[in-house]
Parts: structure tokens; C-alpha cells; sequence
């Protein structure tokens, strides 16, 4: 079986996956998995079943580029840097990225100064994270 390693960390990765257990990246699901899956489920039909022809009808499934999908709201990732860095306490950088839940849940704790510290931590990671990455992790396009 040939070994497969992450686009971008290099770490070795299990065949089947759809993203990489160490660094989060999105792979490519390879059509040859999913044409071996398919081939072997059709022979499991045909043994149990050998007098009746089953098609198997499979939905299109939407792929995207890098799987960015174009639905997503269009953000800035240096605002989302920015906001992160100086009003990260209050959750302001999650609320311009869509997660209300999270934002409202650092407003809820700021007066412990821990979402200020995250926040601001974020707000470096945002800034240095590659343009795909953060697309993927916030569910969102670059403007």
C-alpha cells in the first residue's frame, strides 16, 4: 500500500483520510479509494443478490477548489488579525467571522482577561496562517 503524506506538513496520513490528524489540512479525497469502496460494495450485492442487477445511484456531490466553498461570506483576514489583537477580549474578531456562539462566550468571561489573551493569540495566528487555512477553519472567502 503506498503511504501518503500531508501537502503541508509532511506527516504520514492514513490512506482513507479526508484531513491530515496533526495539522487540521483538508486532502483531496482520492477517486481511487472511493472507486475501490464502490467496486467492492457492488460485489457484496451481487453475492447476496446474484439473480437481481442493482444500479447504485450515487447524488453529485459538490466539489470545490481547495474546497473553498463560494457561499461563504467574503472576510478580511487582516481585519479578522486586527480585531483579534486589539478587541479580542470581548470576542469582536469572532463576531465579524460568523461564530456568535464563541463570541458571545468570550463577552460572558472577559473580566477573567483569559479571552483576552486567546484573542490575541488568535489574532497572531490569523495574521501568519497561510490564505487556504484560514479559509477552510473560519468558513470564509478572502475579499
Amino acid at each position: 500500500m503506498a503511504d501518503r503524506v500531508c501537502p503541508q506538513c509532511g506527516a504520514p496520513i492514513d490512506p482513507n483520510a479526508i484531513e491530515c490528524k496533526f495539522c487540521g489540512e483538508k486532502l483531496a479525497v482520492q477517486q481511487a479509494a472511493q472507486q475501490t469502496q464502490s467496486k467492492q460494495a457492488n460485489n457484496q450485492i451481487s453475492q447476496q443478490q446474484p439473480s437481481v442487477i442493482i444500479q447504485q445511484v450515487v447524488p453529485p456531490t459538490q466539489t470545490y477548489v481547495s474546497g473553498i466553498n463560494p457561499a461563504w461570506p467574503i472576510k478580511s483576514k487582516v481585519a479578522a488579525g486586527l480585531l483579534a489583537i486589539f478587541l479580542g477580549g470581548i470576542g469582536i474578531h469572532k463576531f465579524y467571522l460568523g461564530k456568535v456562539g464563541m463570541g458571545i462566550l468570550y463577552i460572558v468571561f472577559c473580566w477573567t482577561y483569559i479571552p483576552a489573551i486567546i484573542g490575541f493569540i488568535e489574532g497572531i495566528i490569523y495574521l501568519c496562517s497561510n490564505d487556504e487555512n484560514f479559509q477552510l477553519k473560519n468558513h470564509v472567502r478572502l475579499g
